[in-house]
């Protein structure tokens, strides 16, 4: 459980949009606007600019993205493979919230 802890502290103080971030660079580099759209196919979350570029320049600075050379105006990032564990780590501690919340659910609760 230690690993598990380890990683979703390392995604900072917002983890979901971070999550949403690193998932999306798991798929291939990719510059901000197109990371925004990514996001908003794969999750239907929009995410705002600013809260966008404040986490770009966290999770940089954590090491889990890097930003890579581009020839254009736009600065595209890549995951790292510390990146990489962090979010393995993230998702598996939310797929242990996610069974216990629906087992939890399964036990009396009435959705009509």
């Amino acid at each position: 459980m230690g690993d598990i802890n380890f990683g979703a502290n390392r995604l900072g103080k917002n983890p979901g949009v971070s999550a949403l971030i690193l998932s999306s660079l798991a798929g291939g580099e990719k510059h901000g606007y197109a990371l925004v759209k990514d996001v908003a196919d794969f999750s239907g979350v929009e995410i705002p600019p600013g809260t966008l570029y404040e986490a770009l320049a966290r999770l940089e600075r954590s090491g889990l993205i890097e930003a890579i050379a581009s020839e254009d105006r736009r600065r595209p990032y890549r995951l790292t493979g510390f990146g990489a564990k962090a979010l393995s780590d993230h998702l598996a501690a939310q797929r242990q919230v996610v069974e216990v919340g629906q087992s939890r659910l399964s036990q009396g609760w009435s959705f009509a």
